[in-house]
């Protein structure tokens, strides 16, 4: 029996998206879902992938490398696919075995793709390993994985680890980027006949270990989430498909491959992984940037140009953030604010003629976004490259205002939603469709459920088979009724569309029994100028209270504009000025909420939180207990003040 799959474009090659199903529960959205775009994989792997590209479209840019001088070198598909070859048949060449696993300690540079397809031509599953983890969390992934091999990009790295290879009997090898050990290992592979690649390829079937990716953890040591290549093709596929403005040409006049994106987000995180196989799948031009330093960034971005980007709230917020700074130290915040309003607006009303609730932007309102354009909209699109016209956003909620600023602004927001579990994405806004403020609706193939106790559960096929278990057969089974429990809270809205809410292990229980959320009054201080991050608390305790530290740059700009001198953030913990604005900041928030649920109490700590330290996961999430550990003395003089007032009262 055939089955028939909805596409996305219709026979004119219109855009048409295919509606979720919800089904209610008492009259409440309980779960939802989306057909898959796109058959699943019966055959084949990722490793299929550069060859695949080279023998349809030898001559296509599928990736761009920067060279020593700083320049970009395009990479054809046939070029790339003879250096996966290479790579992979030198691999062979140092004994490794189909099945082995190859772990990868490097920022986001093109020899991680490479790496990645090369491993798996070669029958091989990686592990990633952040460059900024410390020595023992390295030694844990590779002893808990049983690498085989160790790729670095730095012989620092590799020096770092040195002490603890007597520790690992299983690592036999050790490679590093810098010393161009790769285009070694490429020549020692050269008698290996091309036939070998061949027969490993074959073996590799879409329920094949492609990968063991270690969540980075809020708290405890990191489970090892074992992907598949199906888990892979059955993501990618149906995100191509469905976000057709991005990774598809928008007219005939327009080819695909002028698509292109700059990775610059980890590429030992699930987000930018999936994005970079994605890129190779469509054959969409992918570069990398290894530094995320401004002045570093800002040059990639400028030299590439790309046509979308990968980001975190956090970097958008602070986009945002430093042009409007900029535009106070030029003398021009009044009309910036004035823009950022009109942008809003803008975003606002084309979410509602998309949803059908409104006529759109009225003519007012476009020739005032027209005459804001060149003034400060150009401007933070030229920051980005100038070609930019799509983010696709994830690992938190943006918010509201901020994806209908950028929207207005001329660069449409995907927020999505997902895990490392879920191979990335599990929901994304649906192109034509937005919900400002909402992670949208499943990706295709994709069923979301709300459980009894607000619980998002997730069943799909990029749904990861289990965590790593060395001592039980390989892996430990994820969910036995086949379906994931994420741990994240969420709600329904009747299309469909999904909202975060917080983190099942994060939710607060006061003294007097409230259950409040974090996550929303979090999210929403995070994004004031001043402030970098905010913890808030008041687990167990009469009230509501936050940590919060100061944004270097804002508070930079905050002395400048001002007419103080420059000091060092720890100096400005107690400033009574400082305190009033951020006061102003926190009442603000606390609109959001309940009283019961609003911050009587805040403090400001004297450094920021930083993952170096502890205190943030390399997706910048907060590590909730080391912070509540290392910053128990401030914590403790939040509530110091009503205890000592019920003692005096006894």
């Amino acid at each position: 029996m055939s089955v028939s799959y909805p596409s996305a474009y219709d026979y004119d090659g219109v855009p048409r998206l295919v509606e979720p199903e919800v089904r209610k529960l008492d009259g409440e959205v309980r779960e939802v879902s989306v057909p898959p775009l796109v058959p699943p994989a019966t055959h084949g792997s990722l490793a299929d992938l550069p060859f695949d590209n080279a023998e349809a479209a030898p001559r296509d840019r599928v990736l761009s490398r920067r060279t020593a001088d700083g320049r970009w070198t395009d990479v054809t598909a046939a070029e790339f696919a003879r250096q996966v070859l290479g790579l992979a048949k030198g691999l062979i060449n140092e004994g490794l075995k189909p099945g082995d696993r190859i772990a990868v300690m490097a920022r986001t540079v093109y020899e991680w793709t490479l790496l990645d397809f090369a491993a798996w031509a070669a029958g091989l599953v990686t592990v990633p390993i952040y460059p900024t983890s410390s020595v023992f969390q390295a030694r844990w992934i590779l002893q808990d994985s049983g690498a085989v091999a160790l790729v670095t990009e730095t012989a620092g790295q590799a020096a770092a680890l040195g002490p603890e290879l007597s520790r690992l009997p299983d690592l036999r090898h050790l490679w590093v980027v810098d010393k161009r050990h790769l285009e070694r290992l490429a020549e020692l592979g050269q008698h290996v006949p091309d036939q070998e690649v061949a027969v490993r390829r074959g073996m590799l079937v879409p329920d094949t270990l492609a990968t063991v990716i270690y969540t980075s953890g809020t708290t405890g040591r990191p489970k090892g989430c074992v992907l598949t290549h199906g888990n892979f093709l059955t993501e990618v596929d149906n995100a191509i498909e469905l976000l057709y403005p991005v990774f598809k040409s928008k007219s005939k006049s327009k080819s695909a491959e002028d698509a292109a994106t700059l990775l610059f987000l980890p590429m030992s995180h699930v987000f930018g992984r999936m994005v970079a196989i994605a890129c190779v799948r469509a054959r969409v031009r992918l570069g990398h940037a290894p530094s995320m330093a401004a002045e570093d960034l800002l040059a990639d971005l400028a030299a590439f140009r790309p046509t979308f980007l990968l980001a975190i709230p956090y970097m958008l917020e602070k986009v945002y953030n430093n042009a409007r700074a900029r535009a106070e130290s030029g003398g021009r915040v009044t009309a910036f604010d004035r823009a950022a309003n009109v942008a809003v607006r803008h975003g606002e009303a084309t979410e509602a003629r998309h949803a059908g609730t409104g006529p759109g932007p009225g003519t007012a309102l476009k020739a005032a976004r027209a005459f804001y354009d060149p003034l400060v909209y150009r401007r933070i699109r030229n920051a980005m490259g100038g070609r930019v016209r799509h983010i696709i956003c994830g690992g938190s909620p943006l918010g509201r205002r901020l994806a209908a600023f950028y929207a207005g602004a001329g660069m449409e927001i995907y927020e999505g939603y997902g895990l490392t579990e879920s191979t990335g994405a599990a929901t994304v806004t649906p192109p034509l469709k937005p919900r400002l403020g909402t992670v949208g609706w499943p990706l295709p193939g994709t069923k979301v459920r709300i459980a009894a106790d607000g619980e998002i559960l997730l069943s799909g096929g990029q749904v990861f088979r289990g965590y790593w278990d060395p001592h039980g057969g390989g892996v430990a089974p994820a969910s036995a009724d086949g379906w994931f429990a994420t741990g994240d809270l969420g709600r329904l809205d009747d299309d469909g569309y999904l909202t975060i809410t917080g983190r099942k292990k994060e939710i607060l229980i006061t003294a007097g029994g409230k259950n409040m959320a974090p996550a929303p009054l979090e999210n929403w201080l995070r994004q004031h100028p001043l402030i970098s991050q905010c913890m808030v608390l008041g687990d167990g305790r009469p009230y509501i209270s936050a940590l919060v530290t100061l944004d270097q740059d804002g508070i930079g700009h905050w002395c400048r504009m001002n007419g103080r001198p420059a000091v060092p953030v720890e100096r400005l913990v107690d400033d009574e000025a400082l305190r009033a604005v951020l006061q102003r900041a926190v009442d603000e928030a606390n609109k959001l909420v309940s009283r019961p649920e609003s911050i009587r109490r805040f403090a400001v700590l004297p450094r920021d939180l930083t993952e170096r330290e502890g205190h943030l996961t390399p997706s910048m999430k907060l590590r909730r207990e080391a912070i509540m550990r290392d910053f128990a003395a401030e914590v403790e003089a939040l509530y110091a003040q009503v205890r000592g007032s019920r003692t005096a009262g006894r």
